[in-house]
């Protein structure tokens, strides 16, 4: 009986944490999170759907047929029905587009590097070598970690320069 309560418990979990979405192009509802998976069910541009978990660039979600499935992150908008964002009105990005090219939405899934001037202009910040020095952890410490995960010692060889 308690792994039945749990998995109801779990159900209303995801359906608690649910959050509302719009799919901003038509795009296809994938069975896993692969785009080699099979399709579910296609999605048109502005389906509602509920966005319930995330795993790398996909979203789990459930379409309002009841359909669930994945689908990329980047075509998801948040926010419910209705719902608006100071400058995100179809006047407000029919400016911009006019102005500069672009709605002035932008979506970053990745990390800027640093370019050649920042790198010579670079210099020590102790401060943040302390706070980094915090997160250390002690070799007993690693090893217990290891040990309750039952994690076992490997010896694996560097790789030889040339080979």
């Amino acid at each position: 009986m308690k792994p039945l309560a749990a998995a109801i418990a779990a159900l209303l979990c995801a359906h608690a944490w649910a959050e509302p979405a719009t799919v901003i192009r038509a795009t296809e509802l994938k069975k896993d999170p692969a785009t080699d998976a099979p399709t579910v069910a296609p999605l048109g541009e502005n389906a509602k759907v509920d966005a319930l978990e995330r795993k790398g660039g996909w979203t789990r979600v459930k379409a309002d047929g009841g359909a669930e499935g994945w689908v990329k992150m980047l075509v998801l908008r948040y926010g419910g029905a209705g719902e608006s964002k100071q400058g995100d009105s179809g006047v407000g990005q029919l400016l911009n587009v006019a102005r500069t090219g672009t709605s002035g939405a932008q979506t970053t899934t990745g990390v800027r590097g640093l370019d050649a001037e920042q790198l010579a202009n670079a210099r020590p910040n102790a401060a943040e070598l302390k706070k980094m020095e915090g997160y250390a952890a002690t070799k007993d410490a690693a090893a217990g970690f290891a040990a309750n995960a039952s994690l076992e010692p490997k010896r694996i060889a560097y790789p030889r320069e040339g080979g």
